[in-house]
């Protein structure tokens, strides 16, 4: 069984290592919204969905002075464990220089937007 969220994580991870300008993954609604919100915290520049007879959705990577913008991930939820969290037990990831990643009930949303909005969900992944 394949996870969408580990999938486009490494992949994004792979690209960057690799100092790749675009990756190429399968289209989800799921993986396009994770997309859109890695669009507005500036760690890809902007990503377009290709209809040819297969949907994928093209991501094209940001490099700062020929540094990649991505650090690094922690993946909390897999497969097999679901990782649950309240809006209260959110912690700022290093020091409030990386994002929380949340699929809540109002979509996808950093720790920052779920602590405002008082809503909990599911910890996807941390990223710096």
């Amino acid at each position: 069984m394949e996870n969408s969220v580990i999938n486009l994580i490494i992949v994004i991870k792979n690209g960057y290592l690799a100092r790749k300008e675009t990756v190429v993954v399968s289209f989800s609604c799921f993986k396009e919204a994770i997309a859109k919100k890695l669009v507005d915290l500036k760690f890809i520049k902007n990503y377009k969905i290709d209809c040819n007879k297969i949907k994928k959705i093209i991501i094209n990577l940001s490099y700062e002075k020929g540094e990649p913008v991505f650090s690094d991930v922690k993946i909390y939820s897999t497969p097999g464990r679901r990782d649950y969290v309240s809006y209260r037990d959110l912690k700022p990831v290093l020091s409030g220089y990386g994002h929380s990643i949340l699929s809540t009930s109002l979509g996808i949303l950093t720790g920052k937007e779920a602590k405002s909005k008082k809503v909990g969900g599911e910890l996807l992944f941390s990223i710096w």
